[in-house]
């Protein structure tokens, strides 16, 4: 083959070869031209979250201390005499009435000695009396008569003395009760101010407890108060009184609690768990498990709104159990977010998914 149509070949090989790239280049122009369809966001699939239903119910709230029972009223029973213990008359635990004698002590001449004075007294008095009808005809001098009326008032009060040791060889009971403890026995022989009975009052109680400052301002006088004893048995009070101003070591302000125990249950001096009631709320139930922590740290719940939007609420917590919450600060009605919550953000579209329809 001569050179001449080696040379014809080779030029028609190029010129087809580049009439290739020519239209490749011109495709690809065309494509770069037109534009890419765009996802329509409507049509976007949303991810799903399961949720549940729930309405916000009136709750009484409750303020949890500890506190301790005690009597309403205790007393003790002290000699206001000297003596021997010559008869016990209640025993030990026995319940008595108010004015009821409960021991007697050796008279040792005390009711001699009122006696004597009784004596003396009208004796005196009648010799004040001879002296004033002496005085009204000047037979008798005015000092004379009032010496005599001091002598009969001194008698009168030595008398009032002598009484008052008679009664208290026998002292009474201040007020229903019941002997608690007897600290003496007959033959035993007691001085002034000796302990010999304490007597206390149970058919009522006293509770007493320390409110933290943060809640003080809730509690008023004549709240319904449950004790909760250690046994398991309860009993029902009212608030009494609140302090008025705060322990200065703890921080805390003083709370009574007037406890009705008709039963006579022996719970006085024991340890009890009050929850004193606060007004009603509306407030939602829920498992532990749906609540999280917001960026602040406080706790709160996701919800899905009317608008299907992820939602998180926080909320007061009103009472805490293993078996759930009772939470304050929702709308009256929510969604609740019970699966796929960490899945999806806060604002973000959601389609919900009922929990009982996705069960079956």
């Amino acid at each position: 083959m001569s050179k001449s149509r080696w040379g014809s070949l080779g030029l028609t090989v190029l010129i087809v070869i580049g009439l290739v790239l020519w239209m490749a280049s011109g495709e690809v122009k065309v494509a770069q031209q037109d534009a890419p369809e765009v996802e329509d966001p409507a049509t976007a699939e949303r991810p799903r979250v399961q949720v549940e239903t729930l309405e916000a119910r009136l709750y009484e709230p409750g303020l949890m201390l500890q506190g301790q029972l005690e009597p309403w009223r205790t007393v003790i029973i002290s000699a206001g005499v000297s003596g021997t213990v010559e008869e016990l008359m209640v025993r030990q635990g026995e319940r008595v009435e108010k004015g009821q004698p409960l021991l007697k002590l050796s008279d040792d001449g005390r009711q001699a000695t009122v006696d004597r004075w009784q004596s003396q007294i009208r004796k005196l008095e009648a010799d004040l009396s001879a002296a004033e009808r002496l005085g009204s005809s000047n037979l008798a001098s005015q000092s004379d008569i009032l010496g005599l009326k001091s002598e009969l008032a001194g008698a009168r009060a030595e008398l009032a003395q002598a009484r008052n040791s008679v009664s208290d060889l026998t002292p009474e009971a201040p007020f229903d009760g019941v002997v608690n403890r007897r600290h003496v026995d007959l033959g035993n022989l007691v001085q002034p101010g000796a302990d010999m009975l304490e007597l206390v009052q149970v058919d009522r109680l006293k509770a007493t407890g320390q409110i933290p400052q943060q809640s003080v301002s809730q509690v008023r006088e004549g709240q319904a108060v449950t004790i909760r004893l250690l046994d398991g048995g309860s009993l029902e009070g009212d608030v009494s009184f609140v302090a008025s101003a705060a322990d200065t070591e703890t921080r805390s302000f003083a709370v009574e609690v007037t406890v009705d125990n008709s039963e006579l249950k022996r719970v006085a001096g024991g340890s009890a768990t009050l929850r004193i009631a606060l007004p009603e709320t509306r407030a939602m139930f829920i498992s532990p498990a749906y609540l999280s922590l917001g960026d602040d740290g406080r706790p709160g719940v996701r919800y899905v709104d009317d608008s299907n939007q992820v939602v998180f609420q926080t909320v007061t917590l009103l009472n805490v159990t293993t078996d759930g919450a009772w939470v304050s600060g929702l709308p009256d009605e929510i969604q609740l977010i019970t699966r796929g919550g960490g899945f999806v953000a806060i604002g973000q579209d959601v389609e919900p998914v009922d929990r009982d329809s996705d069960r079956g």
